[in-house]
């Protein structure tokens, strides 16, 4: 397999040929951080998951990936629409249902309840959950506009006091939703979510980016280029002291 290597401050970047090879890698790759940590006796591992086509390949590789003891394994997932129940075919708890926790039959799987009628009650007792113990790992991407969850440039705070908020959505980002295919057209894209904020993300041990295809190649341009700045989310990984970046020929077509 092909891989190009390069680091950018603290950011591990690994350029693979295609999607498929990118989504093995980082697949094996987390999945041997988890059985290392399960070598403790008594450790439950706590993962955050991103929900998005840009995800599959490396949850498929999880999914089959032997030595994993998901008995031992708790699970969030980094932001949800507002206004969508889990059981929607367009809810990213769904989405991670079905394509990892329900063929890994995990012990624990929190969600974000997208119809809580106070959203910022649902904030407060989803950040409870994730500040009982440490996160482990964290599986994410990065959208078209270079947010990471839905920190989106407009609003995203490095320093943000909350660890979940409700935040409106750009408009790049609903209409990176009709791209993948999520929903036919804007209009039925939600405007609102409640996602996982920055310091929430960074208060993972392990962080692995997955980020292929042709419609992110600026993002991950600027992503490894810009100055670190909200104004461009996702450059702050450049300084998490443990992130893996993994791109595919495509998403790093705007590169040097």
């Amino acid at each position: 397999m092909d891989v190009k290597e390069i680091e950018v401050g603290t950011l591990k970047v690994y350029t693979f040929e295609n999607r498929r090879d990118l989504g093995l890698t980082a697949g094996k790759q987390a999945a041997n951080r988890l059985v290392e940590l399960q070598k403790s006796p008594e450790k439950i591992v706590r993962m955050i998951f991103a929900s998005a086509p840009s995800q599959s390949e490396t949850l498929a590789q999880l999914s089959e990936e032997q030595g994993i003891d998901w008995s031992r394994v708790e699970a969030f997932h980094m932001d949800e629409y507002v206004g969508l129940p889990t059981s929607h075919p367009q809810s990213f708890g769904r989405f991670l249902q079905e394509h990892l926790f329900d063929k890994v039959k995990i012990a624990k799987a929190n969600y974000i309840n997208g119809i809580a009628e106070n959203p910022a009650e649902e904030c407060a007792r989803y950040e409870a959950l994730l500040k009982e113990a440490p996160i482990d790992i964290v599986c994410l991407g990065i959208g078209e506009n270079a947010h990471i969850a839905f920190n989106e440039p407009h609003i995203a705070d490095f320093n943000d006091p909350y660890f979940v908020k409700l935040v409106d959505l750009d408009l790049t980002s609903r209409q990176q939703q009709v791209n993948d295919g999520c929903f036919a057209v804007l209009q039925e894209v939600p405007t609102h979510a409640i996602t996982l904020t920055v310091p929430a993300l960074f208060a993972g041990n392990s962080l692995f980016c997955m980020v292929p295809g042709p419609t992110k190649a600026s993002a991950v341009n600027m992503t490894l280029n810009h100055e670190i700045s909200s104004d461009v989310p996702a450059t702050i990984l450049r300084t998490h002291p443990n992130t893996g970046l993994y791109i595919d020929k495509e998403s790093a077509a705007q590169l040097n």
